[in-house]
């Protein structure tokens, strides 16, 4: 069964263009203009994925990924024409998973669009066994089960997005042990090379927000080098 993608985009040459490349691709495709269109498309189910315009009417993309966000995990790809970092980092910390800047190349956008499905949607191919992963990763108070896709601290749940739990299951693979921004993009995303060190940092900011909300701190970084998990 194809893959639903939802495009909102309020320039319709955009709307056309996206909704070309990606039924090429195979997938299934509903495009609309405004943020409440959205909203109503999103609410009526089937979605895998958002491809999601920041500058809409109606609501503006920020506001529709906070309102998506409160009720699902479904993977989102903003776009902006404005290429402001401003935008990209409170995108990205409202929940959406990659980012990419109007004029785009169609073939980059499927190719982000093919890495979030397969990053969200399917576990990697198992692993040698000597190389096998735990299942279940613990440090600490700080839980992580890869099978189920589940972060806990002190056996609070802790809702992270499939992108953000990478992060934290690549760290809690080596507690103590600091890792650099390239070597997280490795060992998080082994399949997937779209993954920026700019994006590692904003992923990280908001892991260390959701986990001290209930009480945690679990990452710690080390200046000029990159991060390590920390049991607190």
């Amino acid at each position: 069964m194809s893959k639903h993608i939802l495009v909102v985009d309020d320039e319709a040459r955009i709307r056309e263009v996206l909704l070309y490349a990606l039924q090429k691709e195979g997938y299934a495709v509903t495009a609309v203009a405004d943020g409440r269109a959205a909203i109503e498309a999103a609410g009526a189910g089937n979605v895998d994925l958002v491809v999601l315009d920041v500058m809409l009417p109606e609501l503006d993309g920020l506001e529709v990924c906070r309102r998506l966000r409160a009720a699902s995990r479904t993977p989102i790809l903003f776009l902006s024409a404005r290429g402001d970092e401003v935008d990209r980092i409170v995108g990205l910390e409202l929940g959406g998973d990659d980012y990419l800047t109007k004029p785009f190349s169609p073939r980059e956008l499927v190719a982000r669009v093919r890495a979030l499905l397969r990053r969200a949607e399917a576990p990697p191919p198992a692993p040698a066994l000597s190389e096998a992963r735990a299942a279940v990763l613990r440090h600490g108070p700080i839980e992580v089960d890869t099978d189920r896709h589940e972060a806990r601290y002190l056996g609070q749940p802790v809702s992270l997005t499939a992108t953000e739990l990478g992060v934290l299951g690549a760290l809690l693979e080596r507690p103590g042990v600091v890792l650099s921004r390239g070597q997280l993009m490795q060992r998080a995303y082994r399949y997937d090379n779209l993954i920026t060190e700019r994006t590692i940092d904003t992923h990280v900011r908001r892991i260390r927000a959701k986990f001290r909300a209930v009480g945690g701190d679990p990452i710690a970084t080390v200046h000029g080098v990159g991060y390590k998990v920390q049991g607190a």
